[in-house]
């Protein structure tokens, strides 16, 4: 299936999330809603929130947390691509920030936005650089801030989302049964007014009436995202296993996208999976947009649940429309 000399495989992971936690009992105390509806509706019982900073220092802690657990020296990391839909800044790019905080000094880098299928774009490029030979160390970071562009008295959105960073790093590797395997990447630019942020950049950029219409904020249309995202999902997902002739059977796990369970339900149905091969932390963290799967790959490689050999689907469907899917194997 592989042309190139060399297979991209995760050597190394970190993750990070901040301590301020908001619970369903919180948003009871300011919205007309209830932990059992919100749980019900989507699985969150609780999301973290980066109370002082920014995108660039939830997405530097993970690295840093990658760097102390591998024993990464900094300065061999080749590239930081950083997948994000809440940067810092317009310009410069977060990667930028992030390659000075960690001590990155010989790296290049650039910022991604593809919602929540970012991490998996962004992945999918990383891949290709280690691929291609010229690079042996590319740093992949899906990271946001989505509290700072929430609407707290939205009780559609505000539920939803919360904050954090994960990171892996690629090398390549000569044993092509192991790493980066095959995907399906896609967008359709005709779901551009489901979800959205319409203030900010140049064809709205800030003003009075900008902030007074609330355009700075996320909206989302959630029964058409719902809709959408349960059928791309799982197609996708689907459609990868069939392209690889993979059996439930085969997949170790699925890594989904944790935007909300019944998303997350439907997706494994269609696959065939047990719930115990389904990747889950959405009660914990909420939408953390571009870092939900490598979070998830963390928490299961640290705890032991994910083994070197394992065969796992990674599924994200995002604003855009966007959608992803990719197929690896565990390399550490």
């Amino acid at each position: 299936m592989k042309e190139n000399k060399y297979s991209a495989i995760i050597t190394a992971v970190g993750m990070y999330v901040p301590e301020k936690i908001y619970d369903n009992a919180y948003f009871e105390s300011i919205l007309d809603t209830n932990d059992q509806w919100i749980i019900s509706r989507t699985g969150i019982k609780e999301r973290r929130i980066l109370e002082t900073g920014a995108t660039s220092d939830l997405a530097s802690n993970a690295a840093l947390d990658l760097i102390k657990a591998h024993d990464v020296d900094p300065e061999e990391i080749d590239v930081i691509i950083i997948a994000t839909v809440t940067p810092d800044m317009l310009f410069p790019a977060t990667a930028c920030l992030v390659q000075e905080k960690i001590g990155a000094k010989k790296a290049w880098g650039f910022d991604l936005s593809a919602a929540c299928s970012g991490f998996l774009f962004a992945f999918q490029i990383g891949c290709s650089l280690v691929e291609s030979g010229q690079y042996n160390k590319v740093l992949v970071i899906g990271a946001d801030k989505m509290s700072s562009i929430i609407d707290y008295t939205d009780r559609n959105t505000c539920i939803l989302f919360g904050d954090g960073a994960s990171a892996v790093l690629i090398e390549p590797s000569e044993d092509k049964s192991v790493g980066l395997q095959d995907y399906i990447l896609g967008v359709d630019g005709s779901g551009k007014n489901a979800l959205y942020m319409k203030g900010g950049g140049s064809l709205y950029p800030p003003t009075h009436k900008t902030i007074d219409d609330k355009m700075h904020y996320l909206y989302q249309d959630g029964k058409a995202v719902f809709k959408v995202a349960v059928k791309g999902m799982a197609d996708v997902s689907y459609e990868l296993m069939q392209k690889n002739n993979m059996s439930a059977e085969d997949v170790a796990f699925l890594v989904p996208h944790q935007a909300n369970l019944r998303i997350i339900n439907a997706t494994a149905e269609r696959m065939g999976l047990s719930k115990d091969k389904v990747m889950v932390n959405i009660e914990k963290y909420g939408n953390t947009t571009a870092a939900t799967i490598p979070l998830c790959l963390v928490e299961y490689y640290r705890d032991g649940k994910l083994k070197k050999g394992d065969k796992l689907i990674l599924s994200a469907f995002g604003a855009g429309y966007t959608w992803a899917s990719t197929y690896i194997v565990w390399a550490i």
